[in-house]
């Protein structure tokens, strides 16, 4: 969730050691730092269930997963993000203690202030990554699981999961019904 903009360049190594000490987090972008900003109750909710379950659903085969405090490089863009889940199975990841190059799924819960930055500029930076197998958006004010699946041409394709349907991410193998991911949400369409 980006709130705004520091108008200086930063290398990526100056931010890297910067990230290491501030109690702000900051995604960079070629030279520039965005400050972000706090998230919803439905937004944390939201990224902790899928956590939990994509957890123990990974144990044991390899694969590592993180959520908002772990970054991801896109070297060819010059750019890092915080994705609010990722998951790796990239044993080359291995050896990068804040941030991962390799991932497999990355998945962004959407806001109001983030929706357009993440369904445009960041997806377009997110293919760039050769590993990435999916990229999963999430609504946190309605039961929906859009997942954009790489397919073996290299083209993406939507996969849309709704109320009472079961969720399916291939790159990891993994299924639950949606509502698991939804445990504890308050949705608007449950308020109204």
């Amino acid at each position: 969730m980006v709130t705004s903009r520091h108008e200086y360049y930063l290398s990526p190594e100056e931010y890297l050691e910067a990230e290491k000490s501030s109690q702000i987090k900051h995604e960079y972008i070629n030279g520039q730092v965005f400050t972000m900003a706090g998230a919803s109750d439905a937004h944390v909710t939201v990224v902790g269930n899928l956590c939990t379950i994509l957890r123990n659903h990974v144990r044991a085969t390899g694969c590592r997963i993180y959520m908002t405090e772990m970054k991801v490089q896109i070297e060819a863009l010059n750019c890092y993000y915080y994705p609010d889940v990722m998951v790796t199975c990239d044993a080359r990841d291995r050896e990068f203690e804040y941030f991962k190059k390799f991932p497999r799924l990355i998945v962004e819960v959407l806001s109001d202030s983030t929706e357009a930055l993440d369904r445009g500029k960041k997806f377009a930076n997110y293919r760039h990554l050769e590993t990435l197998q999916e990229y999963v958006l999430i609504s946190q004010d309605t039961m929906m699981v859009e997942c954009y699946r790489r397919n073996q041409e290299g083209r993406w394709e939507l996969f849309l999961f709704e109320k009472d349907e079961e969720v399916n991410l291939a790159s990891v193998d993994f299924r639950c019904p949606i509502a698991a991911i939804y445990e504890d949400v308050t949705l608007a369409e449950e308020v109204s």
